[in-house]
């Protein structure tokens, strides 16, 4: 079995381009379009990596981002912050909160692939 991500992102467009994106290279992608209840689904689904939005409905990703981090067993999972707002401050900000990675909408496939890899390498299926 392919590897697993759990990607929390409400722009249909976004989500439906990463999970094609990550398909084509055998990933299992688990979407949501709300962050609610995202580190509930997270920690129930065991993913490989979490790619994670900023701006989302019901939660923002650095709520969801620090209830992960307070979680002993998923304080080391990998997560991928993705925002529309790519100033520095909101860099810093996710990089403080834990993020593993940061990345700014709209960004190049190649450089989507590139950081998943980047981030999932050595990890055990």
């Amino acid at each position: 079995m392919g590897k697993h991500v759990v990607l929390v992102e409400d722009e249909t467009n976004i989500a439906e381009a990463i999970r094609f994106l990550l398909g084509r290279e055998g990933w299992r992608v688990e979407t949501l379009a709300n962050g609610g209840n995202a580190a509930e689904v997270i920690r129930a689904a065991g993913p490989d990596l979490v790619i994670l939005d900023v701006m989302l409905p019901g939660k923002t990703g650095f709520e969801i981002l620090a209830e992960l981090r307070a979680d002993s067993a998923l304080a080391d999972l990998p997560v991928l912050m993705l925002t529309a707002r790519g100033q520095a401050r909101d860099r810093e900000m996710a990089m403080q909160a834990g993020a593993s990675r940061f990345m700014t909408k709209p960004f190049a496939n190649n450089e989507m692939l590139a950081a998943v890899r980047e981030l999932t390498q050595g990890r055990v299926d």
